[in-house]
């Protein structure tokens, strides 16, 4: 089954509608072992088209990855990038910030994650926590030290907004391309995942009473995150609104994507001058 895309992708000023979207759509495999098959194939080709991106080093990807608790962050990181060289890749999980981090404006501590060219950054979670669970948990904004104007005014998160899409302008500008996964899992789904985390012992450091205490918040996060999501898509930095229920069909979108991102750079490894060329030369009939 072809894989759609633009089914996927936000367009500017389009209706993230998370509240009509499916958290789940028709496989894109017929089997476990069909499923397997396919995703070998792209992680393969994500590989190799890393190894041409890191030689070219002249654009770096960042990948941002957001979703509710259980929507599959973690598992679609670690099969999707399972092939991928680690000295192109880095990856970063955002908590809860640091009293260091709170000192300074919201998108200081993932800007001094940022790859460098030639490597693809992941973000588990992003500087859009500062626009979706701290817009959720009004006293985490109040944390930050901000001046009290500047909390109580509603037009923080319109102004967080711009400061945003303006920063992945700037990056795109510079030479790094931003793709970014929200992962749309419902309700049902991730109750389903929770069960499964208390009851299988080696998934139990995975939950806490602090997971079960944010479903309370289900309606307000995702009012939240689709102003964020339409607000903030952009050409050059789209959302991509993924299925989550199905692990295995979420895995496959996801790494379509990032190959795709990947074919449409310019990418090429470097050329070989010819005194370098002469100088290889020189040293094979040496070593042979």
């Amino acid at each position: 089954m072809e894989i759609n895309l633009d089914s996927f992708r936000l367009s500017p000023g389009q209706s993230a509608d998370i509240e009509h979207r499916p958290t789940s759509v028709e496989p894109i495999c017929g089997s476990k072992k069909e499923y397997k098959k396919l995703l070998e194939h792209h992680v393969k080709e994500l590989a190799s088209l890393q190894q041409l991106h890191y030689a070219s080093n002249q654009t770096a990807l960042l990948l941002i990855f957001q979703g509710m608790d259980a929507a599959g962050k973690d598992g679609a990181i670690r099969h999707v990038m399972s092939g991928i060289n680690p000295q192109g890749c880095q990856v970063f999980s955002f908590k809860h910030p640091s009293s260091e981090e709170l000192s300074h404006d919201f998108l200081w501590r993932t800007a001094c994650r940022l790859p460098e060219r030639g490597r693809i950054g992941i973000f588990n979670r992003s500087y859009y926590e500062e626009v979706v669970a701290v817009r959720v948990h009004s006293e985490d904004l109040r944390a930050e030290g901000l001046p009290d104007e500047s909390v109580s005014d509603s037009s923080i998160w319109k102004e967080r907004f711009v400061s945003i899409v303006n920063f992945e302008k700037h990056l795109h500008l510079n030479g790094t391309h931003v793709i970014k996964f929200y992962l749309h899992l419902s309700k049902e789904e991730q109750r389903k995942r929770f069960l499964d985390r208390i009851d299988d012992p080696s998934k139990n450091w995975k939950f806490s009473k602090d997971d079960a205490h944010e479903r309370d918040f289900w309606s307000t996060y995702m009012k939240v995150y689709e102003e964020c999501l339409s607000t903030t898509t952009s050409i050059n930095a789209p959302w991509y609104v993924i299925p989550a229920d199905d692990k295995a069909n979420a895995r496959l979108i996801i790494s379509e994507v990032i190959v795709e991102t990947l074919k449409k750079l310019k990418m090429t490894y470097p050329k070989t001058t010819d005194k370098h060329l002469q100088e290889l030369k020189l040293i094979r009939k040496t070593l042979a």
